[in-house]
């Protein structure tokens, strides 16, 4: 794993105490025993220190991890991927929306 890659992906992570972005410059990395990493960050806003603990596994695919029971699974995997698209029709349905659920489903 490439350490720069890595110092630039943390520094996008927001101090956990004001919320300040980290620099590039203020991550460093402390050690790493195959694909676990430790990084520590120092915030120059509120000059605390932190640790990033992560698992980076170079592009290999994890088990999905879900709560749904097998059924549940098998059931939404008939269904269409929601895409950009679906996500801009719900925002635009939103923005005009008056919370009104019982017009809404009574059809009216």
């Amino acid at each position: 794993m490439d350490e720069t890659f890595l110092k630039k992906l943390f520094s996008t992570v927001k101090c956990g105490v004001c919320g300040q972005k980290y620099n590039v410059s203020d991550v460093k990395i402390v050690n790493h025993e195959d694909n676990l990493w430790f990084l520590s960050a120092s915030c120059k806003s509120c000059n605390t220190n932190g640790l990033i603990v992560a698992v980076i596994d170079d592009g290999k695919v994890c088990d999905v991890v879900s709560e749904l029971t097998t059924d549940e699974l098998e059931k939404f995997a008939r269904y269409d991927v929601v895409d950009v698209n679906d996500v801009v029709d719900m925002h635009n349905f939103l923005k005009e929306f008056n919370g009104d659920f019982v017009r809404l489903f009574s059809g009216a």
